[in-house]
C-alpha cells in the first residue's frame, strides 16, 4: 500500500515549500483558493463584488480540487486565504511543519463527503468486512481521506490489504463508474456521481454518532495574517455577512441562481449540496463547540488517526495555535 509515502511525501514538499515563501500580496489584491462544484454563500458574495468593495482592493479567485493543493498555493505564496479547505489536508500540512491558521468555520457537512461502494459489490454495512482486499480511490490527506480511515476502523477492515489509489473526487467518481475501483471517496460533485453507480455504508448521522464530524475552515498563512489582520477581519465579515443572508431563508431566490453559477452547477444541484450544508455563525463558532476548544480537540484526534495510520510521521502536541480567532472577534464588530 503507498498511502503512508505519498502523503508523506506531500507533507514534507509542503515543509520545504513553507520555508521558502514568496512575497504574499502586492498590498493591492489577494488571492483567494476555493473549490467548484461546492456551491457556499461567499460565492454570491465573490460573484457580486462584496468583498472588493468591503476590503478597497481587487480579489483574485483560483479554484482547487484538494485541500492539499490548497496547502501547497499557500506555502508558496501564491495564494493567501483559502475558502472551505477540508480540516484533514490542513492537519496534515500544519503537522508536517507549515505554519498555518484556521480563521473560521467555512461549512459543517456530514452527508457531503462520504464513501461509496461500488453497487456491484452488493455490500452495506452488516457486510463491510467484505471490503478487504478491495481497491479504494481516496483523495489522500482530505476530509473524505479521514471519514475513509475511521469507517474502516469502524467496520474492522485490514487497511493493508487493501490497494488504495490516490484520486480527487471527480476523478474517483469516474473510476467508480468504470468499475476500475470498488469504492470511491470524496465530495460534492464528485459524490453525487459517485452515488449513480453505487452505496454508501453510513448516513451522516451514523458517521456523527461515531464521532466523525466533517467540516472545511477558512486558513491564511500565520504570517500573511499577523501582517494583514485587518484584512482578514474584513473579508471574514463579508463572510459572515453572506452566510447570514443565506441562513436567513429571506433571499434564496436571489443567491442561488448566482451561487450556482459560480459553482459551475445548475440550481437544482446546487440547492441539493446546499441543503446538506450548516453554516455557523460568528457567535457560534466562537464557542466551545467550535473555537471555544472543540475544533483544536478534534484536530489532535485527527491528526493522531493519520498517524496510527502511518500516513503521517507524528502530530502536534496542540494544535491550539492553529486557531486564531482574533480576525473573526474583530469581524463581529465591524
Amino acid at each position: 500500500m503507498t498511502l503512508k509515502n505519498t502523503l508523506k511525501g506531500a507533507a514534507a514538499g509542503l515543509a520545504v515549500l513553507a520555508g521558502t515563501q514568496a512575497a504574499f500580496a502586492d498590498g493591492h489584491s489577494i488571492t483567494v483558493g476555493y473549490f467548484l462544484e461546492w456551491p457556499m454563500p461567499f460565492e454570491y458574495a465573490k460573484a457580486t463584488g462584496m468583498y472588493d468593495e468591503a476590503m478597497g482592493m481587487e480579489v483574485k479567485w483560483v479554484s482547487f480540487d484538494t485541500g492539499t493543493a490548497m496547502s501547497a498555493a499557500m506555502a508558496s505564496g501564491d495564494v493567501q486565504i483559502s475558502v472551505s479547505q477540508g480540516l484533514p489536508p490542513f492537519v496534515v500540512a500544519t503537522s508536517a511543519g507549515q505554519d498555518l491558521q484556521i480563521l473560521d468555520v467555512a461549512v459543517s457537512y456530514s452527508d457531503n463527503d462520504n464513501c461509496v461502494v461500488a453497487e456491484g459489490l452488493e455490500i452495506d454495512k452488516t457486510s463491510a468486512g467484505e471490503l478487504a482486499g478491495k481497491k479504494a480511490a481516496v483523495p489522500l490527506g482530505t476530509a473524505a481521506h479521514y471519514n475513509f480511515l475511521k469507517q474502516m476502523n469502524h467496520f474492522g477492515v485490514d487497511l493493508s490489504s487493501m490497494e488504495i489509489v490516490d484520486m480527487a473526487p471527480a476523478d474517483g467518481a469516474a473510476a467508480l463508474s468504470q468499475g476500475s475501483v470498488d469504492m470511491s471517496c470524496g465530495w460534492g460533485g464528485g459524490l453525487r456521481r459517485m452515488l449513480d453507480h453505487g452505496n454508501v455504508l453510513l448516513t451522516g448521522a451514523e458517521k456523527e454518532e461515531l464521532g466523525i464530524l466533517v467540516f472545511d475552515v477558512t486558513s491564511a498563512p500565520s504570517g500573511w495574517v499577523a501582517e494583514n489582520s485587518e484584512t482578514a477581519a474584513s473579508f471574514l465579515e463579508v463572510t459572515a455577512k453572506a452566510n447570514a443572508m443565506w441562513n436567513s431563508g429571506d433571499h434564496t431566490a436571489e443567491m442561488l441562481p448566482i451561487i450556482a453559477k459560480d459553482a459551475g452547477m445548475d440550481e437544482d444541484a446546487a440547492m441539493a449540496s446546499l441543503s446538506t450544508f450548516t453554516f455557523p455563525s460568528v457567535d457560534e463558532q466562537l464557542g466551545a463547540k467550535w473555537f471555544g476548544g472543540g475544533a483544536q480537540e478534534f484536530m489532535k484526534g485527527v491528526a493522531d488517526v493519520f498517524v496510527q495510520a502511518g500516513a503521517i510521521d507524528g502530530a502536534l502536541d496542540s494544535y491550539e495555535d492553529n486557531v486564531n480567532v482574533g480576525p473573526l472577534a474583530a469581524a463581529k464588530g465591524m
